[in-house]
């Protein structure tokens, strides 16, 4: 008897025991419940907190310097964090690069492509990390993958800078173009100002036409083997600012001061240039990295915290000359 009474004491009191216990998981102070508490804190600032990247053609290239600064400003004034790597004009390097921004657990990048053809495998490895693309300046060619697009207008720009020729020789003429197939904003700029040039009513002769590749080395090589074989040549149209100061550098190197050369960017370097009574930049086609980089970073922190945002947006672009300069000054972009 005593023995069963006994066993009805310790049951009761395991009974207890556990209720007790079941009930401190859902009671008590902050202080009872101190790793509950911590788990929620972490899990709310993991969630409040993104990671960009942005992987630009060249870091080099003022322009993606500037469109990087304004980009990172907007985004850190949101309390976010931005990772930039530089692949030198490398598409191989850049897609190393993406590999180890998806490694460091980025949530979205801003991306401009070496290539705009081979940054596809590096596309589909962001798609399956779910890491939200914003493709900037320079349109990706699977733009599937793509979340949303900032550039300019390029068709535009090329052009503008198209008319301004033909307004410039009215009796058409022989034309240079430095070019780049691998970036798509250079390919829509030579392609604007070539349906530009078309049109003119006495003919313009496209006698001569280089990759680049983008850099000023390699433009500028091209550009000296074009002026040595076409001496008459009257213009040279440049996928962009940079191109356009090594085509000046190799016609100034021949002694051509009759040259036309065009750009597209409106970079301080050739605002400067368009100062100069002499020189043979004759006008840029001219976009706002500040202004592009900006909405690319609102497009981009819109995404992430689940707002409405724009999937296709164009900043406009405007021509440059000696004219309009002292407009837009020469000591930083606009």
């Amino acid at each position: 008897m005593m023995r069963k009474r006994m066993l009805r004491v310790l049951s009761v009191m395991l009974i207890c025991i556990f209720a007790l216990s079941a009930c401190k998981k859902n009671v008590g102070t902050p202080e009872d419940n101190a790793v509950t508490e911590e788990t929620q804190d972490s899990e709310e600032t993991e969630e409040d907190t993104y990671v960009f990247g942005f992987t630009a053609i060249d870091m080099e290239n003022p322009y993606f310097i500037t469109l990087e600064a304004a980009m990172r400003e907007a985004i850190e004034d949101e309390g976010y964090q931005l990772i930039t790597k530089d692949p030198g004009s490398d598409p191989e390097l850049q897609a190393t690069q993406i590999e180890k921004m998806i490694e460091e657990g980025i949530d979205a990048i801003f991306l401009c492509p070496v290539d705009w053809e081979a940054i596809t495998p590096s596309l589909e490895k962001l798609k399956d990390a779910d890491v939200k693309i914003i493709n900037v300046d320079t349109q990706v060619k699977e733009m599937d993958y793509v979340d949303a697009y900032v550039g300019s207008d390029n068709e535009k720009a090329g052009y503008i800078c198209g008319e301004d020729l033909i307004e410039r020789c009215p009796d058409g003429g022989k034309v240079a173009i430095l070019e780049c197939p691998t970036q798509n904003s250079i390919n829509d700029r030579i392609t604007g100002f070539e349906e530009a040039i078309a049109k003119a009513e006495k003919g313009f002769e496209v006698v001569a036409r280089a990759d680049t590749n983008g850099e000023f080395e390699k433009a500028l090589d091209a550009a000296e083997k074009i002026v040595d074989e076409y001496p008459d040549v009257m213009a040279i149209m440049c996928g962009n600012d940079q191109l356009a100061v090594a085509a000046k550098t190799a016609v100034n190197l021949a002694g051509l001061d009759k040259v036309i050369i065009y750009g597209v960017d409106g970079s301080p370097d050739i605002k400067k240039e368009l100062k100069k009574s002499e020189s043979q930049i004759a006008g840029t086609a001219a976009q706002s990295p500040i202004n592009m980089g900006k909405t690319a970073a609102q497009v981009g922190i819109d995404i992430l915290e689940g707002n409405e945002y724009e999937e296709e947006t164009y900043e406009d672009v405007f021509m440059i000359d000696k004219d309009n300069v002292d407009m837009y000054g020469v000591d930083g972009w606009q």
